[in-house]
């Protein structure tokens, strides 16, 4: 049987524009799908007008061709390939096309949660956009390492998932540079400092610490490699940026043996320099080399954010009036009290502090943030 007559409109239709029906002789419903639907939102109507409840006007099942499906938010049969996958409903596909289904998300986020970033604050850290404004607001609106730039990303543990402060961009990405590896953000202060292991084993190789730069072709006529045959694009590279050639790249990774000049446990593969005078300091690997730029190539950040990681750098103190507030220096500040750009005096202070005084000098006992009570004080463990 190809075909079947409608009880209802008492058309011949194919057997595809009925439904199966297991109580059918032939499994097929009574009804054509046009009239079975009249027929429902006749029903439905009529129980929800006893009830006293208005709905929508009937929308007649339309007929969509193959590959095609309707969207009822736009009310237009679009091409499947504008519709996303949903693996929950039998198509697959969602219900809207994308740019009614972006909507619809946005929408439901702004009902729910009251926008896009107190959503995404909500599902990656368990925390309000109210949350973190009282967060910014207690840390003086500056980011607690640099001190310079202002707090705007919120940093988490990677081990415990908790919120610790609110940062500046370059100094989040700086942290997950180093892996928030504290040990390694020290090495790297004293590496810029010239100071470290790296710095030394130089001094005993080539009687200083840095070596190539702009300058070198004055003081050194011989550096360039001799001979008239073509080098590679690396050494002329090296040469112009660096003032040091493809020779002296060699030499200086077998000196340090492939590895990272700072952590000594990736491959080094970058020249690192001296921005302000261009002397070449070492190799060092990829997450280092852009840590520390990121880190503004400063000791004092660096070890501020090796403190930072451990927890010795933010703390929280009580006030005059018996309440609380953070310190994040020494000597002790209110950061709220600080203007903007009124840090140096304080930050130059605090380097010295942190270069002088080793992790295990001092123990101290500080807090993470956890969430706030019912009152909207925050909660530290």
């Amino acid at each position: 049987m190809s075909t079947k007559k409608c009880r209802d409109c008492g058309e011949i239709k194919p057997v595809a524009e009925f439904w199966k029906r297991k109580a059918s002789a032939d499994g097929l419903a009574l009804y054509c799908k046009a009239c079975f639907g009249l027929r429902n939102a006749s029903c439905y109507r009529g129980k929800r007008a006893v009830q006293g409840k208005e709905v929508r006007a009937y929308r007649r099942r339309a007929a969509v061709p193959e590959g095609m499906k309707y969207c009822p938010r736009c009310e237009t049969v679009k091409d499947v390939e504008e519709f996303g996958s949903n693996k929950s409903r039998k198509s697959g596909l969602s219900v809207y096309c994308r740019p009614c289904h972006n909507q619809v998300i946005a929408e439901h986020k702004q009902v729910k949660y009251g926008g896009e970033r107190n959503f995404l604050l909500k599902l990656r850290y368990g925390v309000t956009e109210q949350e973190v404004e009282r967060m910014v607001a207690e840390q003086g609106g500056v980011c607690v390492i640099c001190l310079r730039a202002p707090a705007k990303h919120v940093d988490h543990s990677h081990l415990t998932g908790l919120v610790r402060r609110i940062l500046c961009f370059k100094c989040n990405g700086g942290l997950g540079q180093f892996h928030d590896d504290p040990a390694v953000l020290r090495l790297a202060a004293d590496y810029l400092e010239l100071r470290g292991s790296h710095a030394r084993r130089m001094r005993i190789e080539i009687g200083a610490p840095v070596f190539g730069g702009p300058d070198r072709v004055r003081w050194d006529p011989f550096w360039r490699t001799r001979g008239d045959r073509l080098q590679s694009a690396r050494h002329y590279h090296l040469r112009q940026k660096y003032g040091i050639n493809d020779e002296d790249a060699k030499w200086l990774l077998k000196l340090q043996v492939g590895l990272c000049a700072i952590c000594a446990d990736q491959p080094a593969k970058h020249v690192d320099h001296d921005h302000a005078t261009g002397a070449v300091r070492g190799l060092a690997c990829s997450g280092c080399n852009t840590g520390m730029g990121q880190l503004r190539d400063d000791p004092i950040t660096l070890r501020r954010a090796a403190d930072y990681v451990e927890g010795r750098l933010v703390r929280t103190v009580e006030t005059a009036d018996g309440g609380t507030r953070l310190s994040v220096t020494v000597p002790d500040v209110d950061p709220a009290t600080v203007p903007q750009g009124g840090w140096k005096e304080f930050w130059e202070a605090d380097g010295r502090y942190r270069k002088e005084t080793l992790p295990f000098d001092e123990e101290l006992d500080m807090p993470t943030w956890v969430g706030s009570d019912e009152d909207g004080t925050f909660v530290y463990s």
